[in-house]
């Protein structure tokens, strides 16, 4: 219900963007691109600063941890606040605001010793109260990341100025995991700007009006500008509580636009270090050409996936879906879009410990797909159902997914048929089951890391978002999913997930197309950037592009 409310402002928020947002239409094909519209980039700056800049296929939508949950919004709450615990490359998590946390064998109740000294932006030191606050504030608010904390948290009280214990209504195994997304907010800030008007009673609109362009944060960076719908800069945190290399960035600038002219024109002048992961192919080749710029490829533990509609005929027979899945050329789709990854093995991404490697796959064979589709009920009338397959229209890059598609579909005698739309129209659709189309082409990022995170979006409860346009709604897969997260033994946890796997690729509800491995254009020559460099990197949204694991040498730049 939470993100079925979130999304469905998001679908609002972006209305109004294309409403009222100043664009430019970008001239010239571009490597065969489309031409689209581009948001107003902030005024170069010459790279003799430790600057980065990069792009994001959309621009954040706020500043407030509790309501955000996107890439871009995501890359913001990793720098510019800090949570308890902090991810690891290896899906675990280390210290971070807590030193140091004690966990009941039951799972049902968690303590955490806060760090001592820790300051906010503003100067304030963060306590136990401030824990505490945000924690009430992201399950009141019901928003962002709240849907990984409401089901499970019960209680979170202050057991002194520098200790919080969590009371949880059930066990939930990955807790520590998912706490990355628990972002500490200065309570005195936030209320001190509270608006009277708002849907919270005496806490009027809780600080989301100010926390839309301001940060209330102690993370590395601090935000110095923040004008939504287009771009966000922040600064270096001098009194941050961790050391920084003397070539970590002194600010960065997020850019709400993957438009390629623009992205291709800004990395040839230098002004743009890392680019969005959602380039064709032919612009990055053509960036790749630039002296000093490389491409980088690393695993992001996302799945690329048409997701089918299990209630809506032809596709809510499990034939039919098999069929599709059989059906699809899936090496066409990596070689021309994905290069450098690979077909995923059912529905968890192979860089979780706990993704079931024997799982059997769904490989392109027509013979099989014929063979599936002789047993639908839908067998012999297929004319009468063809299958709407929608992706983003902002998602130029897609187009080649959905022709794919509708050619392999036809080579079983399915009649497939376009209907990308604008994300704002695209969400509103998925939101309503009637409404949605057969097939939705979509990409779903880990938010912590477990295998969990992956199959989590599988239960009822994620119905109506973008994160599930299957409408799955099963009894059975909502069990095994409860049962499986609230296993607090890892081994055991991890069985559950196999058999959940199992489950799932049975079923078939989606055509798991690509686990994909994230290229980005970035400017190799005086960049250092960890996932590219040391190829670490962290499988959590937001954490890829986290400031301190980048430096910068403006020496280095080519004449």
């Amino acid at each position: 219900m939470t993100k079925r409310l979130y999304l469905s402002l998001i679908a609002v928020l972006f209305m109004l963007i294309a409403v009222l947002t100043p664009v430019a239409v970008m001239a010239g094909k571009g490597g065969g691109d489309k031409e689209q519209k581009a948001v107003e980039t902030p005024t170069a700056q010459p790279v003799a600063e430790k600057l980065v800049r990069f792009t994001a296929v959309w621009p954040p939508e706020s500043l407030d941890p509790c309501c955000g949950q996107d890439t871009a919004s995501s890359i913001l709450y990793a720098n510019v606040y800090d949570s308890l615990v902090f991810p690891t490359a290896e899906g675990t998590v280390e210290p971070s605001l807590a030193e140091s946390w004690n966990v009941t064998p039951d799972g049902l109740s968690y303590t955490f010793n806060i760090r001592k000294g820790v300051k906010f932006h503003n100067g304030d030191e963060l306590n136990a109260e401030d824990v505490v606050f945000s924690m009430e504030r992201i399950l009141t608010m019901g928003e962002g990341y709240a849907y990984l904390f409401e089901p499970v948290v019960d209680t979170i009280v202050q057991d002194d100025d520098y200790t919080v214990t969590i009371t949880m209504k059930k066990p939930f195994g990955p807790f520590l995991k998912a706490l990355v997304n628990l972002y500490i907010l200065n309570k005195d800030e936030v209320l001190a700007h509270i608006e009277s008007e708002g849907s919270f009673g005496e806490l009027g609109d809780y600080g989301k009006s100010w926390l839309l362009t301001h940060d209330a944060g102690s993370g590395p960076y601090m935000v110095r500008e923040m004008k939504l719908a287009e771009h966000c800069i922040a600064d270096r945190f001098d009194g941050y509580w961790q050391p920084f290399d003397a070539n970590n960035p002194d600010s960065f600038t997020l850019v709400g636009t993957n438009e390629p002219v623009t992205v291709r024109t800004l990395m040839g002048n230098r002004e743009l270090e890392i680019t969005d992961q959602w380039q064709s192919s032919e612009n990055y080749k053509a960036m790749d050409d630039i002296e000093g710029v490389d491409i980088a490829y690393f695993p992001s533990g996302s799945i690329l996936a048409i997701q089918l509609h299990n209630r809506k005929p032809p596709t809510d027979d499990v034939h039919v879906r098999r069929a599709l899945a059989y059906a699809m050329d899936y090496g066409s789709v990596i070689q021309a879009l994905y290069p450098g990854s690979t077909q995923p093995v059912g529905p968890v991404s192979v860089v979780f410990h706990d993704h079931k490697k024997d799982l059997h796959q769904y490989k392109t064979n027509i013979d099989m797909a014929k063979e599936e589709l002789s047993k639908s009920k839908y067998y012999g009338k297929l004319d009468k159902y063809p299958v709407d397959v929608c992706w983003p229209a902002e998602w130029v890059a897609a187009d080649k997914i959905g022709l794919l598609f509708q050619a392999s579909a036809a080579k079983i005698g399915v009649t497939v048929n376009i209907a990308k739309r604008p994300w704002a129209k695209m969400i509103a659709d998925i939101s309503n089951q009637d409404t949605t189309p057969h097939a939705n082409i979509l990409t779903v990022s880990p938010h912590y890391g477990d295998a969990g995170s992956n199959l989590s979006r599988y239960h009822s409860s994620s119905s109506s978002t973008w994160e599930q346009t299957e409408w799955l709604q099963d009894p059975e897969i909502d069990a095994m999913i409860s049962d499986a997260l609230a296993t607090v033994d890892a081994a055991a946890r991890e069985a559950k997930y196999y058999a959940l796997q199992e489950k799932l690729d049975e079923m078939a509800p989606s055509i798991w197309l690509v686990d994909v491995t994230q290229r980005h254009a970035y400017q190799a020559a005086y960049l250092d950037w960890a996932p590219a460099s040391t190829g670490m990197v962290i499988p959590v949204q937001g954490y890829k592009r986290y400031m301190r694991h980048i430096k910068v040498y403006p020496d280095r730049v080519p004449e």
